[in-house]
């Protein structure tokens, strides 16, 4: 093939029209290890990605037969090495080759052509199929060399752009990616190896805490906002909630990796500083930010109720630098609406903002915290949880804004983003933007509402409302709009939600660590 031009070869064996630009690069390779996969109502495309910088992405092809004609079906380059072809019906065959694309114009050959024949599904085979592609958020679109979280996917984050508090939901979503053999073990435990050495070899670190954005090839730390340049007390306890799920995951005491594993996660869990997050030496009150810049700028004290539950009660259960026990009710406890004692379309709710507030915060600090079977001087915080999600759907069933679609199967109001922006979306926050991880991580607490909608967004929206990585952050359908991308943080919590619904996985690992029940016992908690 010349150097400046794309040869027709074997392209014209797939009916597939070759582009001739002159770029002075030579030709990309075709893509490479093609497979398909069948699911109810789409197929599913995966190859290598090919780390070539002068690829902008690649293009997708699909015909009825294996010789063609091949029909394109992106419309702009798609970017990630991961396809879905939600057509929306069964028993349907189709045939699939995939071209890599230049930035600056013209196609490799095709790869091999692949094919697929979409089938129904049970409802437990459909949890897996969801479970499977959000999972690949953090699989195949991990950071090539650190195999951090990216922030976000189609919403203008940098590729290098990488989230402290969404790689811990990762290293969660990775057991379960195990478990449900979406992976081998080793295959997860040399990632989680490598992204522990990262955090602990390379990315910047401030009393122990990660920042909340980290640069996935070098470790820097990516400033958030103009004085948020340095720890992130809320995002590194994401981060401690999946070193301790993963310490207690890969257990294999014969297997060198996994007891490296368990290493680095111990010294990444006990090199946190949660007292230094104090500010002052006796403060009962934990604050979000440090920066070595600006210091304590930021002045944002961690009270409840909301999403930061986990950082008091991973504070005082630290073996190293710990928080003390009457913190947890004279800081995180003394908002003035803690113990807010509502009652709102029938539900009780003991704690919490009016109408319960965004979503997230019955998710966030409960992916590895089980609540189920313990209170403390408020309430049982699966009861709780349960009530506010309860709430959440019926807010979205009144619908006292008039916003399009809202009904019993379309609910779910949490933080992500919407036609004009980013806003955390609640009943008293409300612009008509529905996130499928509302409904979906609430499954262990109201499963039967959750399920009803993971399956009506699947089979009424999935031609507009699914991708590469499962369901887009949102929609809004009074705007007619529909995401076009992902957020790590919003993701992770389907993936270990549904598999805590399931099995309780990450719920019974999380909770096997000794510091928790010695944790909830200094804490005084009361099991009902």
């Amino acid at each position: 093939m010349g150097r400046h031009t794309w040869g027709i070869m074997s392209m014209a064996l797939w009916g597939l029209v070759p582009v001739f630009v002159a770029t002075g690069l030579p030709a990309p390779s075709a893509p490479r290890d093609l497979t398909a996969t069948a699911h109810d109502s789409r197929i599913d495309l995966r190859w290598t990605l090919d780390p070539d910088p002068n690829l902008g992405g690649y293009n997708l092809y699909r015909a009825d037969a294996a010789q063609g004609p091949f029909t394109r079906l992106n419309n702009a380059v798609h970017k990630v090495s991961v396809y879905s072809d939600f057509f929306g019906v069964n028993d349907r065959t189709y045939y699939y080759c995939v071209k890599a694309a230049l930035r600056t114009g013209g196609e490799s050959e095709p790869s091999q052509v692949v094919s697929a024949r979409s089938c129904a599904m049970t409802e437990a085979q459909l949890l897996t199929s969801v479970q499977e592609a959000v999972f690949r958020y953090f699989w195949d679109y991990g950071h090539p060399i650190s195999g951090l979280a990216r922030e976000g996917c189609g919403f203008g984050h940098g590729p290098d752009v990488c989230t402290s508090g969404g790689t811990g939901m990762g290293l969660m979503v990775i057991c379960v990616g195990a478990e449900r053999k979406f992976v081998t073990r080793s295959e997860a435990a040399g990632r989680v190896l490598r992204i522990l050495t990262f955090l602990e070899e390379k990315a910047a670190r401030y009393h122990g805490a990660w920042s909340h954005w980290i640069h996935g090839g070098t470790g820097a730390t990516r400033p958030f906002s103009a004085y948020d340049d340095g720890g992130d007390l809320v995002e590194t306890a994401y981060v401690a909630q999946g070193l301790l799920t993963v310490r207690q995951y890969f257990n294999d005491v014969t297997d060198a990796v996994e007891t490296q594993i368990r290493r680095r996660a111990t010294r990444l869990w006990e090199e946190v500083e949660w007292s230094w997050y104090r500010r002052q030496p006796h403060s009962d009150v934990l604050y979000w930010h440090w920066s070595p810049r600006y210091e304590w700028k930021m002045n944002h004290a961690i009270r409840g109720y909301n999403e930061c539950m986990i950082v008091y009660l991973l504070a005082v259960a630290s073996p190293t630098y710990p928080m003390p026990a009457s913190c947890y009710e004279r800081g995180w406890a003394q908002s003035a609406d803690y113990a807010h004692g509502g009652t709102y379309y029938g539900f009780q709710q003991w704690v919490g903002p009016a109408k319960g507030g965004p979503l997230f915060f019955t998710h966030y600090s409960h992916l590895g915290f089980d609540p189920r079977h313990q209170r403390d001087a408020y309430c049982n915080y699966f009861d709780n949880s349960r009530n506010i999600s309860l709430i959440n759907r019926a807010y979205c069933l009144e619908n006292p804004r008039g916003h399009t679609g809202y009904s019993a199967l379309v609910w779910g109001l949490t933080a992500s983003f919407n036609p004009w922006g980013y806003s955390a979306h609640s009943p008293t926050n409300d612009n008509g933007t529905v996130a499928p991880t509302a409904a979906l991580s609430a499954m262990p607490y109201v499963p039967d509402e959750s399920l009803a909608t993971l399956k009506h967004l699947y089979y009424t929206y999935g031609k507009t409302l699914w991708g590469p990585f499962g369901f887009k952050d949102a929609f809004n359908l009074s705007q007619n709009w529909f995401a076009p991308g992902y957020l790590a943080i919003d993701q992770g919590p389907i993936v270990v939600m549904i598999e805590n619904y399931r099995t309780q996985l990450c719920w019974n690992l999380f909770m096997a660590n000794p510091e928790i029940p010695r944790m909830l016992k200094a804490l005084g908690w009361t099991s009902p």
